[in-house]
């Protein structure tokens, strides 16, 4: 009887003292980023869903290989993911009106 006891009572604190539930969340950053490039390095003003950016485009270079640019708050807008409405204007003129799609994660660029 007491083993029994002993056994019991053994049982209970293993299952009384539980640690708790806990919630590891890792990944990718809910957000996705937009990028300019242009032969030369100019001032454009962006407009995303009707919020408007100043930014300056990155200038693009035949011999670097990929399309890895550095992001910096210059040239670079930070956006959630999904369908976004994109308007760049140069020097009060249009050059690029389309609606986008971003993914979690993605940094897309845009050739003006």
């Amino acid at each position: 009887m007491k083993k029994l006891m002993l056994i019991a009572a053994f049982c209970i604190l293993l299952t009384g003292c539980g640690v708790g539930n806990y919630s590891v969340q890792s990944g990718v950053e809910d957000a996705a980023f937009i990028s300019f490039t242009d032969d030369v390095k100019q001032d454009i003003t962006v407009t995303v869903d009707d919020k408007t950016y100043l930014l300056k485009t990155v200038r693009q270079k035949a011999y670097k290989s990929g399309r890895n640019i550095k992001q910096t708050a210059l040239n670079t807008i930070k956006i959630g993911p999904g369908q976004h409405e994109v308007k760049v204007m140069l020097e009060g003129t249009d050059v690029f009106d389309k609606k986008i799609f971003v993914s979690t994660g993605e940094h897309k660029i845009i050739e003006l």
